[in-house]
């Protein structure tokens, strides 16, 4: 059984799959398994596929109902201890990042790790840290009532013990936020890792649909800390994007 199923989730990715996979083939690790799953594309993504199958452990390629189905049918699929999305266009940060992932893993056993995710443009610039270029603040010691205000912690950059980690919600472009509320309610040890675990990709899915994601979101919360706590948070989101937007124009 391997320790870390990495999970990569695709629909007509032929610009950006390759980077995500070479990613993956760099690590110098071998303690994993690399799950495909494809929404059944119809540009060149399978030719990619193919090309780097001697790296891929399974693959699989059907019609899906969005993006956290298919990331439910990587999660069924997936046989290692610990599951890590990391989707198309998104990669591992460097070679050591996966080794030094699974020495944390023998050290601490954690049920939930995460760290920083480095933010980069198409063509691979890195625009910075998360943590220093939005809002959102990295605590090092994260609860669940951290989520109060929103997603702390991006996806690719959260990684969870298979046997407490729920399937999605597939109807809310913020499932990805209560699939990690809920992970960290069921953790008994969550670990901060001093290093970035991922480069990722701007402009996903919520972000292509964003008013959406802000009312899924805000479904999300409500179910998680109620009605009174979110419409009070939400004063203090739309308060600290502002403040954040001031001090980043001086």
């Amino acid at each position: 059984m391997p320790t870390v199923s990495i999970i990569t989730i695709t629909y007509n990715a032929e610009r950006f799959l390759e980077r995500t996979i070479q990613s993956i083939v760099a690590q110098q690790a071998m303690d994993y398994e690399y799950l495909i799953i494809d929404g059944a594309s119809k540009d060149g993504t399978l030719d990619i596929i193919r090309r780097y199958e001697p790296h891929v452990t399974r693959w699989v390629s059907e019609p899906d109902k969005g993006l956290y189905d298919a990331m439910n049918k990587g999660l069924r699929m997936a046989t290692g201890d610990y599951v890590w999305f990391m989707n198309a266009g998104d990669e591992i940060h460097d070679p050591q990042t996966l080794p030094r992932l699974l020495e944390r893993i023998g050290a601490t056993a954690a049920e939930v790790y995460y760290s920083d995710a480095l933010f980069v443009q198409d063509d691979g610039t890195a625009v910075g840290l998360r943590s220093q270029i939005t809002p959102h603040s990295l605590p090092h010691h994260l609860t669940w009532p951290d989520m109060a205000l929103g997603m702390k912690v991006c996806h690719q950059a959260f990684i969870a013990r298979r046997a407490i980690a729920p399937e999605y919600p597939t109807d809310n472009l913020s499932a990805d936020l209560d699939w990690e509320i809920r992970c960290l309610k069921l953790a008994r040890r969550i670990e901060f890792l001093p290093f970035v675990l991922c480069r990722y990709l701007v402009g996903g899915l919520s972000v292509q649909q964003h008013r959406r994601s802000l009312t899924d979101r805000f479904k999300v919360l409500v179910h998680h800390f109620g009605l009174i706590a979110t419409v009070f948070n939400h004063g203090r989101i739309v308060w600290r994007s502002i403040r954040f937007k001031m001090q980043a124009d001086l």
